[in-house]
């Protein structure tokens, strides 16, 4: 097995860079609301192969918003679940409909596909751009459908117990989720790099090199992420077996994945 990839444990799939959201935190800069989305079919085939090869216990979706693509979603997730892969994540701003029915039936689906994390992206900053209510509803329906655990994925600046205004504002949303029984995950520091080196410089140091606190060891890949396009590492799970991608690694010859630690 190559060294490089052994103690691989973590699949990510980005499925798509369309986002509902233009948060002015965001580490990838601006999105479009239109974009290209992963082959759900493609992708649920590569966490097959990956878990029969590696000792995987992640497999998680994010974005952009991943449920514009719910029907990927499922895929990957169901895949994980027959493949016994025990923490089935998704990262969600919650919004993508304001339609209750659609609502309730993404939910109903998030939990029947085996996903058993959902991680909601509600803090000062999404809410800057995306209305809180239909977050909240779909929060209900996913509590409804029998969600295992679900949490809100907050972003703090400059730390968790700095006091200033986005923070105060996001423990007051995060306080409207406690009250139907969802708390929060330790979330994120949000770090200068897309959006939040434009519009938040005033928090940083931006003479100071930036450090991006999910970027893995790429002579120790714990985990790897597929782009919505099918790209992984120097391939794609598109045109060869995911497996094969990973033994030929060498971080002389391309740079690793990152991944988020939940």
């Amino acid at each position: 097995m190559n060294r490089y990839t052994a103690n691989l444990c973590r699949l990510e799939f980005v499925v798509t860079l369309a986002c509902t959201g233009r948060c002015r935190h965001c580490s990838e800069g601006d999105h479009s609301s239109s974009g290209e989305f992963i082959d759900g079919d493609k992708a649920a085939a590569a966490v097959l192969s990956a878990a029969k090869a590696y000792k995987l216990d992640s497999v998680m979706t994010f974005g952009g918003e991943p449920l514009l693509c719910p029907e990927a979603v499922f895929n990957i997730h169901a895949a994980a679940k027959k493949a016994g892969i025990p923490k089935r994540q998704i990262i969600t701003n919650g919004f993508f409909s304001r339609d209750p029915e659609k609502i309730t039936l993404c939910a109903e689906r998030l939990v029947e596909s085996g996903i058993n994390a959902i991680l909601l992206s509600a803090d000062a900053f999404h809410q800057e751009t995306l209305p809180l209510g239909p977050v909240v509803e779909f929060a209900k329906a996913c509590l409804k459908a029998g969600a295992e655990d679900i949490r809100l994925n907050p972003a703090w600046l400059v730390s968790p117990d700095d006091r200033n205004q986005y923070n105060i504002e996001t423990r007051r949303i995060a306080s409207e989720f406690e009250k139907l029984g969802v708390s929060s995950a330790k979330g994120n520091v949000i770090f200068p790099q897309g959006n939040a080196r434009i519009y938040l410089a005033d928090y940083f140091d931006l003479s100071a090199p930036v450090v991006n606190p999910y970027d893995e060891d790429p002579e120790d890949l714990r985990a790897v992420s597929v782009s919505p396009d099918g790209s992984l590492l120097d391939g794609s799970i598109y045109s060869e077996d995911i497996v094969e991608i990973l033994e030929r690694y060498s971080p002389k010859s391309c740079v690793g994945g990152n991944s988020y630690d939940i």
